[in-house]
């Protein structure tokens, strides 16, 4: 029986992107890799039958539809979508100009979207299909330094389980993916900007802000090329979950995002449940 499946994904060109297509491809699946430099692309993954190289810039919608048709002229179907390109505007909110929250909304939750419509219908026509969307840890706690990234990230997160109802009828299904510190080119100077710093009141807490992120590029504990094999794994899995927390550091920050939460219901309990109509026929 022949279990090849047709991966798309996006931000092939380097970083995670590149690993995932890799693992895919090492996996026997067939790969259609994207990027904004298709160049890049080809250069990072090499020659193979089973690989095309398309451009695909996530925030024009007529990129994405070009690349889903291009794919299947190609492969005839997809069953995989990877939802894996991904920028970052760091720095306080107060520091962030508008223009700035609005290129990390259209790179890292309107992109996906952009993506993703762009293939549901090729999947509702198979009834089948899979949606993997990279999250972040900061889609479930908020950073500091990061409320651009941390909004774009939670917004995916609503989308993701909102979506995750409306095409399950149809066969397709999601898996939202949490990582943690993963040494991938997110904090290169290719993908981070950093907001123009203007305001005394945060320039202590700036300086130290920038040396944390700048001596962390590179230097991040988690293997991008062991969490591509995973989400292969995953992806192959007979009821595969519906979200993944990568990493030891994503585990224990996210169990401490569950602890803060269930305090604060304990908290507050019975202020809470004394809310309701005193006649409930009203």
């Amino acid at each position: 029986m022949n279990n090849s499946k047709v991966w798309f994904i996006t931000g092939a060109g380097r970083g995670m992107g590149v690993d995932i297509a890799k693992a895919a491809i090492a996996a026997g699946h067939k790969v259609v890799a994207t990027g904004r430099n298709t160049g890049k692309v080809a250069d990072a993954l090499g020659e193979s039958p089973d690989l095309l190289v398309l451009k695909l810039d996530v925030t024009s919608i007529e990129d994405a539809q070009l690349a889903v048709k291009a794919a299947i002229e190609r492969f005839g179907r997809i069953d995989v979508l990877v939802n894996n390109a991904a920028s970052f505007y760091a720095g306080f909110f107060e520091e962030l100009t508008p223009e700035e929250i609005d290129q990390q909304l259209s790179v890292s939750l309107y992109g996906p979207m952009n993506v993703t419509r762009a293939v549901l219908p090729i999947m509702r026509a198979q009834r089948l299909g899979q949606i993997i969307t990279i999250s972040s840890l900061g889609g479930l706690t908020g950073v500091e330094f990061g409320s651009a990234y941390c909004a774009s990230k939670f917004a995916i997160e609503g989308w993701m389980q909102a979506l995750q109802t409306e095409v399950e009828p149809f066969g397709i299904n999601t898996i939202t993916v949490n990582p943690g510190f993963f040494r991938t080119e997110l904090l290169s100077k290719e993908s981070t900007t950093y907001a123009d710093g203007g305001i005394p009141d945060y320039n202590e807490r700036r300086a130290q802000q920038m040396e944390f992120w700048n001596a962390a590029n590179g230097k991040q504990s988690g293997d991008p090329a062991k969490l591509a094999r995973a989400l292969v794994t995953l992806s192959d899995e007979e009821k595969p979950p519906r979200r993944f927390i990568a990493g030891a550091d994503a585990i224990a920050a996210t169990e401490q995002v569950i602890a803060v939460l269930q305090q604060q219901i304990d908290a507050y309990r019975d202020l809470s449940v004394s809310l309701a109509y005193d006649d409930q026929s009203n």
